[in-house]
This record gives C-alpha cells, structure tokens and sequence, in this order.
C-alpha cells in the first residue's frame, strides 16, 4: 500500500529493526524521514526542529523508554501518528509518558524483517481512526506480513511465537546439524543440509498457504519410512509440544 510520500517521518533508534523499517520507507518513496539514535552518537539535533512529525516511530530498547520518549513530547500534535515496536511496553505506558491522546499503536516485528520476509503484529488505542491504522500497517508493510489484534494482552504472546521465533528455529538447525554429525556427516556438510531444509521447509510452507502444517508433515512421512522413524522419537509422549508450551509461556510471562 503506497500513502503520501510527504509523510514527515521520525525514527527514534535505529539499530537493526530500525535499519531495516528505514530502508524499507525509502525504498517505498517516502521522502521525508528523520532519524534519532539518543543512546548512540549519531542522532539528530531534535533542538533544531521546530515543526512537529506527522509520524513518529519508537524502535529503542524498552529499558530506555522512560529517559526518552517524555523528551519528544514537542515534536508531537494530536494529529502525530506513534508506532512503538518495545517489546513489553503497553500503550498505556507511552501514552503516559509522551502525554499524547493521539493514535497510539504497539507493534512486534520480527528479525526476518530485515530481508522483508517477517511477520509484524499491530494494534492500537481506540483514538485511532482507519485512515491511521491504515498508514500504520503501510509503513510495517515493507518489513513483511502485518497483522491487526483486537487485544493488547496477546502481544505477550506474539513476541513469544513469532518475535522470539526466529531464535527458536535458528536452534533447531544447529540441533540438527550437531546430530548429522553424530551420524558421521562433516560438520560443513552437517550444517548446510540443515540450514537449507529448513529454508527450503519454509518456503514449502509459504507457497502452500492454504495446507496445514501437519497435512505437510504428513505428506513427507511414509509408512514404516526413515522419517516415520525419527518422528515416532520426536512426537513421543507429546514431549517436544510441551518443551515448547512451557518456552512460549516463559517467554510470554516475561514482561508481564
């Protein structure tokens, strides 16, 4: 979805969701976008500017949040548009720190949004009009998927499954590699049949939107076949479904 390239753009952190949302709006033709990094060297002169943002994007750790976001209330009218992608940090809590009764919305991408394959859950205060929540979604478009929740509570959640993620299945390629080794595989050899069956899995996946994942596991497992076999360990006793309930719920329980 291409908007008004005139949109007048502050990025606040610009580290690696930061780089990856500011390449993406330049690539979409957005012109006009500042950036500020307070915790690093290279930020702007915000006391320079005597205009407010149209937008104004959060991408700092939530431990900073506190020390930075009550020093950008100027830069902010009812009308600015304020997207935080802290993980943890309830609307409620910028709403307090910036004093802004404005559209106020809290989104959790992943690292995959780097390269535009991630996935970002977005939702918002209830000052938010269609019009906002659509400029929202297009300027989290360029970083992947994005999709809207009707509740904040389950943000928790969501930086679990997919904000996590990624971690989760970067283990597993290590895990399988480490046992294609056991088995007598180069270790080089181990790695990278790893690492593409899980690329490879993915894409499976993702040009089948409409299968399930276990209709795709079952159409790999032959009866009485290898994978059957490894399966029959992997599924045992319903441990590897519990391992992960009790990881997610950790990881949910984090920030609250």
């Amino acid at each position: 979805m291409q908007l008004n390239p005139d949109l007048s753009i502050l990025l606040v952190g610009c580290g690696r969701m930061g780089s990856a949302m500011l390449n993406g709006w330049k690539n979409s033709g957005y012109q006009h976008i500042s950036i500020s990094d307070p915790i690093h060297a290279n930020n702007i002169e915000l006391s320079n500017i005597t205009t407010a943002f149209d937008v104004v994007v959060f991408a700092i750790k939530p431990q900073d949040c506190d020390v930075v976001l009550p020093t950008l209330q100027p830069l902010l009218t009812p009308k600015t548009i304020v997207i935080s992608i802290m993980a943890g940090v309830s609307i409620d809590r910028i709403k307090n720190l910036l004093n802004h009764d404005g559209a106020l919305f809290r989104a959790m991408p992943n690292t995959p949004a780097m390269i535009g394959a991630g996935i970002t859950a977005i939702t918002s205060n209830s000052n938010a009009t269609d019009d906002q929540k659509k400029t929202a979604r297009a300027l989290l478009a360029p970083l992947g998927e994005v999709i809207e929740l009707s509740d904040e509570t389950l943000m928790n959640a969501v930086t679990a499954v997919s904000g996590s993620g990624p971690a989760y299945v970067f283990y597993l390629i290590d895990v399988m590699a480490a046992a294609g080794v056991k088995q007598g595989l180069p270790p080089a050899i181990a790695m990278e049949l790893a690492r593409q069956t899980v690329i490879g899995s993915a894409l499976l996946a993702q040009s089948e939107p409409n299968v399930t994942a276990t209709t795709l596991r079952e159409n790999v497992t032959s009866k009485g076949g290898t994978t059957e076999a490894a399966l029959q360990i992997l599924m045992q006793n319903n441990e590897l479904q519990s391992l992960f309930d009790k990881a997610i719920e950790s990881a949910t329980k984090r920030f609250q």
